[in-house]
């Protein structure tokens, strides 16, 4: 299933080894802090029809979409919101239809995180940002995609990092491999802000993981993935659970809801490991 401009609308060196975490919620499936840190596993998107009987209950209604995902997972990647700015009554609805312990990650409006990155990021950056003050705590973190379009640039990319809002949590995903340099991890780093770990079909092995800010951010893009794949993913974000670092992870939607059955599975066996 194509990704759609109305998927979201509701009619919502090695890691230090730290104390196993406990279930915050059997619902979430998400981690209680601690010394460790939470999993919040999920999928971009959450509003399918089609997902119903696979993962929605057989007769689930629109309406019903986000609490029946939230009963079952512990974050959601809005896409929505990439394409234009969430209502203040949109962003309220959201919040409204999730327990207390559930996390947006919110893609930045596709055409503002453009506009900033380009131009000057200070006459920009409130507009784009504002609309999310509204999710309070639930937000994860908001997801600013550089396209493939923009390659690097150190010196925009310090701008954009020096004029983004202070205590808004940022993800930066880069699509132009130029990117991909111990030097725009540096600056990442310098400003808190983390580094979007992004596997495709087209990656002939998984990407390295690099911790740039407090928690990790995966997107785990691929439309297969087997058992011992998922296992293999698990292994490799244990630790960083284990060292206290929260840890985002995100499946492709797909035309069934098999992804969100993964996002299930991942949480369950990231459990099991950490026991």
């Amino acid at each position: 299933m194509p990704e759609g401009h109305d998927q979201d609308r509701v009619t919502t060196a090695q890691p230090a080894r730290a104390t196993r975490p406990k279930i915050g919620s059997p619902a979430l499936l998400a981690y209680d802090p601690g010394m460790s840190g939470r999993l919040y596993a999920g999928t971009s998107g959450f509003a399918y029809p089609d997902w119903v009987p696979a993962f929605y209950p057989a007769g689930t209604r629109s309406g019903g979409f986000l609490p029946a995902y939230a009963a079952r997972l512990a974050a959601c990647e809005l896409n929505s919101t990439y394409y234009r700015q969430p209502a203040p009554g949109q962003v309220a609805a959201w919040v409204a239809a999730t327990p207390p312990g559930f996390r947006f990650a919110v893609k930045a409006q596709r055409g503002g995180s453009i506009q900033a990155m380009l131009g000057d990021p200070a006459a920009t950056l409130s507009w784009l940002t504002a609309p999310l003050t509204g999710f309070g705590e639930r937000l994860g973190s908001v997801l600013f995609r550089v396209p493939a379009g923009i390659e690097r640039d150190d010196r925009r990319l310090a701008a954009l990092l020096r004029a983004w809002p202070a205590g808004l949590p940022l993800t930066v995903e880069f699509q132009h491999p130029s990117w991909v340099d111990d030097q725009v991890f540096a600056l990442l780093r310098s400003a808190g802000a983390v580094l979007c770990t992004t596997e495709t079909d087209d990656d002939p092995e998984p990407p390295p993981l690099r911790l740039t800010g407090p928690f990790l951010y995966l997107r785990l893009r691929r439309t297969a993935c087997t058992p011992d794949e998922l296992g293999a993913w698990v292994a490799r974000v244990e630790p960083f659970l284990r060292a206290g670092h929260d840890v985002f992870v995100f499946f492709r939607h797909d035309a069934r809801g098999d992804s969100a059955l993964r996002a299930v599975e991942f949480s369950r066996l990231a459990e099991a490991a950490l026991r």
